[in-house]
């Protein structure tokens, strides 16, 4: 997951560079357990502790906004 989001401080990303990188994980959960249900990958994924790459841009982009407010 680190390697994903390195790009992430060096470039700007798009929405639909961010909705690629949510695909990659989620083929990458569907791959690993042998699964093709959406819902059960996000369940793995919620159990795992593993947060789609929109979700931790999110995050980091809320507590840099909160840092400098």
């Amino acid at each position: 997951m680190p390697i994903l989001l390195y790009a992430q401080g060096v470039c700007a990303l798009d929405k639909r560079s961010v909705q690629s990188l949510d695909f990659t994980v989620n083929r990458f959960f569907m791959k690993l357990f042998r699964m093709s249900n959406i819902v059960i990958v996000h369940e793995c994924q919620s159990l795992f502790g593993v947060d789609l790459p929109s979700i931790v841009l999110a995050e980091r982009f809320d507590k840099f906004i909160a840092k400098y407010a």
